[in-house]
């Protein structure tokens, strides 16, 4: 992160958006990437283009996610695992009322 703030290129006075220039600011962030605005020699804010946001918040999720079944996996003990027919009887679902049903793709 501080090697992106202090790339000077990356940055962006919060005086030129003052000036009436965010048009050419947001063409700058389409053309080359994440901008960082400075206010007062601090960061203030990152531009980024819709996608890239995506981009990141996917990977962030998809970390949480990975992370997540790592704990899963850490406090994995087979001896608790519980059948389908276990599971249906405890919920009281019979095969009468799955029929008509599709099968369901869990990824």
């Amino acid at each position: 992160m501080v090697t992106v703030m202090n790339d000077a290129e990356k940055t962006i006075p919060i005086s030129m958006f003052n000036n009436g220039m965010a048009d050419e600011i947001f063409e700058d962030v389409r053309r080359s990437g994440t901008k960082i605005v400075m206010k007062n020699n601090l960061a203030e804010c990152v531009l980024m283009s819709p996608e890239e946001y995506c981009r990141i918040n996917d990977e962030y999720n998809d970390f949480k996610l990975l992370m997540l079944a790592h704990e899963r996996m850490a406090n994995f003990d087979p001896s608790k695992l519980i059948s389908k027919e276990e599971v249906d009887r405890e919920l009281g679902i019979t095969e009468k009322d799955l029929e008509g049903w599709e099968e369901v793709e869990i990824e």
